[in-house]
């Protein structure tokens, strides 16, 4: 029987939607799937979130909340819960030969310089950004791009708990936040940038293992399919593989080298090529620490005549964290909170 046949007998048996533990522990107990992998539960919800990007409305199941699914036909499913939508991807940027400036940041240059503390229509910070020579582009609606791409980082930046630098003014109207002075959003702001402290001290706080199964998890959230923690060891060596599905259409195997480092001890280039002697045929490599990377170690990734390698330092870590909902949970819109059964036991670990 294979996973999403299993899954769904376990769920009609509860009838009630599931977290992808419990899903994976009932499973393997009632004996209708095993797994020589040390992360079962990563492989269900990476299975199920396969399957529901992959047919949509007409997959069996339904994601409720941060890996939980129930079937899609069950009661007890939340009216506000939705298929997951596929990620919006961010315009790209114009030539660094040309401009080196996104529409967003060619939107806040126009609004600093020109907006007087009061907000623009996006059709006229456009023109002003043209008129600039700041923004290049070969679009024919370079206007409605602009707006899109506001919108989509106002949206982005709320998802992860951040302050987003434009606020919408309705009709078309866009300004800065920064020019709201110290209200709700700068207090939101300032309470998210806590958590994010906290949380990332939380991911230091947690043993080699466990923080390998933690980005099983996440890379499970963000698409991965089949994701496996291949070894228990923080040192050396690929740590996690899966593969990363794109549209159901780009699918690409990625072998990924976890490190929790204190903040200071940056990753260096020596890690770097190391990573790329450990991929296997096809595959392409992923470095995720809770540090950050030095010059040396960015410039090594992107060699163009190599296998590129993928960099993810701690803040964007925690960012994509509390993005998915992984160790923190909202307590309104834009409010986060640490999730007090994660801390406990974190904390517990450390001890």
């Amino acid at each position: 029987m294979n996973v999403q046949d299993a899954a769904i007998q376990i769920l009609k048996d509860a009838g009630k939607p599931l977290h992808a533990k419990e899903i994976a522990e009932r499973i393997m107990e009632a004996g209708l799937w095993s797994s020589d992998g040390k992360t079962p539960e990563a492989t269900v919800s990476a299975r199920l979130y396969s399957d529901i990007k992959k047919h949509g409305d007409q997959s069996t199941f339904v994601k409720v909340a941060p890996q939980t699914f129930a079937l899609r036909d069950s009661a007890e499913i939340p009216s506000s819960a939705v298929p997951v939508p596929a990620p919006v991807e961010e315009a790209p940027k114009p030539s660094a030969a040309n401009a080196g400036f996104s529409f967003t940041d060619c939107a806040q240059k126009v609004l600093e310089e020109f907006g007087g503390k009061k907000p623009m229509h996006y059709k006229e910070i456009t023109e002003k950004a043209l008129a600039k020579g700041w923004l290049v582009t070969g679009g024919k609606t370079p206007e409605a791009t602009m707006y899109a791409q506001v919108i989509t980082e106002i949206k982005r930046q709320q998802k992860r708990g951040e302050r987003p630098r434009f606020v919408q003014h309705g009709r078309g109207y866009v300004g800065l936040s920064q020019w709201m002075g110290r209200g709700l959003a700068f207090q939101i702001e300032q309470h998210n940038h806590q958590v994010r402290k906290a949380l990332r001290e939380r991911l230091l706080a947690m043993k080699p293992g466990e923080f390998e199964e933690l980005i099983s998890q996440l890379l499970a959230e963000m698409g991965f399919e089949i994701v496996e923690v291949t070894k228990l060891s923080g040192d050396g060596g690929i740590d996690v593989r899966g593969t990363l599905v794109v549209g159901d259409v780009v699918r690409i195997k990625m072998a990924v080298q976890v490190k929790k480092w204190k903040l200071k001890n940056n990753i260096l280039a020596p890690v770097v090529q190391q990573v790329r002697g450990s991929l296997g045929a096809h595959e392409q490599g992923l470095i995720i620490t809770t540090s950050d990377f030095s010059a040396g170690a960015i410039k090594e990734a992107a060699q163009s005549d190599k296998t590129p390698i993928a960099l993810m330092n701690g803040e964007q870590l925690v960012m994509l964290l509390m993005e998915h909902g992984i160790g923190v949970h909202r307590s309104t819109p834009d409010l986060f909170e640490i999730d007090e059964e994660f801390a406990v036991k974190d904390l517990n670990h450390a001890n």
